[in-house]
């Protein structure tokens, strides 16, 4: 994959996935496309189950990986890229169908650190999940304008400029969808008939507001991306595609008397989690025990033992992929002056002393050792000490499972914002980066 092939891709990733739902289908499509598996989480998995392409997936989670037949992992251990599909936007409450002023509403809630004067004067569209009477479940994502915050005209608001806005979440950020008055259910009927299904068949809903506007290339000479949700939609894009395009794990050949197969090494894989703006705390985040049970299933299936598991811990690394902040030309006073990363200048390997990053000399080693192979430049990033940073799911990862983690991303600026801004050329980078890791 070359830088345009790359940067291609990645837009199209970023433009199907308004949800962390269409991100884990988005992966899924590619992975199956590439010759993967699913397998179904409340199955019994059998050593041939495991063996090749796998993936799972739940909700907003989706976990793959590639064991040869012969692999070893209680000796190689496992190879993780870790990344999330969520980003800050606005849900959709439970009863959301609000009226005011002559106006139709929805109350909306807001999730994660958004940068909530970024959601404002934006054409938005629906997007997320219905959960149905059978038990199945319908993405629905409604592609055209629906909704917008408007601001507050300066005329009323004289001070705007010179004071700054003051958003209160509760009042100024509840938008518009018509005029009239709502009526209950009218949210869920609309959505409903966008997803193709029967009103009276959906139970509940995960629903949230996207910004509409395509991605796009931006700059004199293309050097940026902006889009909504690159932060961490753009890891999510960089491990999928570098496990899906990595060499297959060849067939175990037939043993002999004399000998059995030799490992072929560590077992390749990815796990986009849910809810890591939010925390990580829940059945499908990465403070959750979803990639330790894939772990523990993986390795039963090769009769490892009690002991083999931690073995086999030990032996494991992750890379902890989200994104990280580029050094901002109007604000360069809030960055280390010793560490400024900037678009187009390879992944950032993220420090922090205090463990808000899980790196460390030996896990940045591996990553960086990683980024040489492939030729790929490598950048770092610390916090101001007066400026505190914020987390990532590399700590808990570390902490839950006790696999050695390094925090890396790439730079962006306008981290948090409804639409947000990376360089084009780390797309092609971080991919090769993540291949060589894995392979």
């Amino acid at each position: 994959m070359n830088t345009s092939e790359a940067i291609a891709d990645l837009l199209s990733y970023l433009e199907v996935s308004p949800s962390p739902y269409h991100a884990v289908h988005s992966s899924a499509s590619r992975l199956l496309a590439a010759g993967f598996h699913e397998l179904e989480p409340r199955s019994s998995w059998s050593h041939s189950d495991i063996q090749g392409r796998r993936f799972v997936r739940r909700g907003g989670a989706l976990l793959a990986w590639d064991a040869a037949p012969n692999a070893d992992p209680i000796t190689a251990g496992f190879r993780i890229v870790g990344a999330h599909t969520d980003s800050p936007n606005l849900r959709i409450k439970p009863n959301p169908d609000v009226s005011s002023a002559g106006y139709r509403q929805l109350a909306v809630e807001v999730y994660g650190g958004a940068l909530s004067n970024s959601w404002l004067d934006r054409d938005l569209g629906l997007s997320g999940r219905l959960v149905l009477r059978n038990g199945s479940i319908a993405l629905v994502s409604v592609e055209r304008a629906i909704a917008r915050i408007a601001q507050l005209a300066i005329h009323l608001d004289r001070d705007v400029n010179e004071k700054g806005l003051i958003l209160d979440k509760q009042v100024h950020l509840v938008p518009i969808v018509g005029l009239g008055t709502m009526s209950p259910g009218d949210l869920r009927d609309f959505a409903a008939n966008a997803a193709g299904v029967k009103a009276k068949d959906v139970v509940t809903y995960d629903l949230m507001l996207h910004d509409l506007t395509q991605p796009a290339v931006l700059g004199i000479e293309d050097e940026f991306i902006v889009s909504a949700r690159i932060d961490n939609l753009f890891s999510s894009w960089a491990a999928t595609t570098a496990l899906a395009t990595r060499s297959p794990s060849l067939a175990a050949p037939k043993a002999s008397k004399r000998r059995t197969p030799r490992p072929t090494g560590a077992v390749a894989m990815i796990a986009l989690f849910d809810h890591e703006e939010v925390g990580s705390a829940s059945t499908t985040g990465a403070a959750g025990p979803i990639l330790e049970h894939v772990i523990e299933r993986i390795i039963e299936a090769f009769d490892v033992s009690v002991d083999g598991r931690t073995r086999a811990l030990a032996a494991s690394t992750c890379i902890s992929a989200d994104m990280a902040h580029a050094v901002h030309p109007n604000y360069v006073d809030r960055h280390e002056p010793g560490h400024r990363p900037t678009p187009n200048a390879g992944p950032v390997v993220k420090v922090n002393v205090n463990q808000r990053y899980a790196t460390d000399a030996p896990s940045a080693a591996v990553f960086a050792e990683a980024c040489a192979s492939a030729g790929v430049p490598m950048q770092t990033f610390v916090s101001r000490n007066n400026q505190p940073c914020g987390s990532t799911i590399g700590p808990i990862t570390a902490t839950r499972l006790g696999i050695d983690t390094v925090d890396v991303g790439c730079a962006m600026l306008s981290m948090h914002s409804a639409r947000e801004m990376c360089g084009a050329y780390d797309a092609e980078l971080l991919v090769r980066a993540l291949t060589v890791y894995l392979a």
